[in-house]
């Protein structure tokens, strides 16, 4: 779980502001989220208690009564997520799989070294790769379809973005409100019970 917290983090970073948009890099990273993603998901069935979903389910109203505890004071401890951080992990992870879902359409889910052979031989003068038997039959819907998730990836890659910061704003505001460091067991494991 805190391998795939902080490679998924280095990875939004890395996407989001460091490299070009559509590069091979780009890609590869993309591709590495997917599976990182997916086991995630998987560990959260398997894994240990604190990791599973059944422990910090989306509920909107126990998060919002935990945003109130926590400005009155009195937040309550939680060994996985508290309310208000389920809502963000859920809001965080729907944004990774339309990030990526989009990017596999925008590649047509080719491979990061296809992707590489393509434009290496574009450089190379063959444009012949770039040419599908099914282009004319697609026509105008297919490029309509391109340019929308285009829009979607970056609008919801720019969203990731702002919530990993409210993310990061809002475990320094828990950590300081329960007076437990939350990002220690992020890095060095479980939490220590009180």
């Amino acid at each position: 779980m805190r391998i795939s917290h902080w490679l998924i983090a280095v990875a939004v970073i890395a996407n989001g502001l460091l490299n070009k948009p559509g590069g091979t890099i780009h890609i590869w990273i993309g591709w590495g989220v997917l599976a990182l993603l997916a086991l995630r998901f998987v560990w959260g069935f398997l894994g240990p208690a604190e990791a599973r979903f059944s422990a910090f389910p989306p509920d909107p109203r126990a998060a919002v009564s935990h945003l109130i505890d926590l400005v009155r004071g009195s937040p309550r401890h939680y060994r996985s997520h508290n309310p208000a951080g389920a809502i963000m992990v859920y809001a965080l992870w729907a944004c990774l799989v339309v990030v990526t879902g989009t990017g596999l359409y925008m590649t047509g889910a080719k491979s990061p070294i296809t992707i590489a052979e393509e434009k290496a031989a574009v450089a190379a003068g063959d444009w012949s790769v770039l040419v599908k038997d099914d282009d004319d039959e697609k026509g105008e819907d297919s490029k309509v379809l391109g340019e929308a998730a285009k829009e979607v990836h970056e609008i919801a890659a720019n969203l990731m973005l702002v919530l990993a910061l409210i993310h990061v704003a809002g475990v320094a505001v828990e950590s300081r409100a329960t007076r437990r460091n939350l990002v220690r067991p992020m890095l060095v494991g479980r939490i220590k019970d009180k």
